[in-house]
């Protein structure tokens, strides 16, 4: 639901900072990376019960999630493409790999510390399969019948009420609040579960 109105915020700033990290040395598949690896280790330490040390790991790893994009774009533009689709299908990819491993962090760390219900957070991950199932079989088969959604990025997204701005919010909330991330949870994964029916709606009436 925000992302439209983040990216507007956000485009030009990360179109510069993409600018400044122009090196040869530094790929967009590489920021990829650098942002699964930050966002694994965020998980872990959020199992660990180090919240602080997790919540400054998550925001780093969705600032290179957020430069990757900008910086493949940048090359693309100037002729200096280097893929043909191989860094959308990393960076998803690592996303949901990211998004997953910290939903499982944080279930670990106040299950531990707090003696937190998990079943919250199992909820949210149902809601994740159930989301991303829908807005990625939307892309394929929008692509593939020339109905896709263009706005710059790899794929096709449907928008919807969570989005990826709500996400990186929502998972530093837990962060920040550990003691409550139970609820929090099960809140998110209601809001969740609504976005996804909502995007199986949208995406079987455009596909029609």
């Amino acid at each position: 639901m925000l992302d439209a109105a983040a990216r507007r915020v956000l485009d030009a700033p990360l179109a510069r900072a993409a600018a400044a990290l122009d090196r040869p040395w530094l790929s967009p598949d590489r920021l990829t990376a650098l942002g699964l690896v930050l966002g694994l280790g965020s998980a872990v330490a959020a199992g660990l019960q180090a919240w602080a040390l997790a919540l400054a790991l998550w925001l780093v790893s969705r600032l290179a999630d957020g430069l990757d994009g900008p910086l493949a774009r940048r090359r693309r533009a100037d002729g200096r493409a280097e893929d043909a689709g191989s860094g959308g299908f990393f960076d998803i990819t690592a996303d949901f790999c990211v998004y997953g491993s910290t939903v499982a962090g944080v279930a670990i760390g106040v299950t531990s510390a707090y003696g937190a219900p998990w079943q919250p957070f199992l909820a949210v991950l149902l809601a994740y399969y159930v989301n991303g199932t829908a807005f990625l079989a939307f892309s394929s088969i929008a692509e593939r019948s020339g109905r896709q959604l263009d706005d710059g990025r790899s794929l096709s997204f449907l928008g919807g009420l969570a989005e990826g701005t709500e996400t990186i919010v929502v998972h530093a909330l837990w962060l920040l609040l550990p003691a409550v991330a139970w609820q929090l949870a099960w809140g998110w994964a209601a809001v969740v579960a609504v976005g996804a029916a909502h995007r199986m709606w949208v995406g079987y009436r455009s596909l029609r």
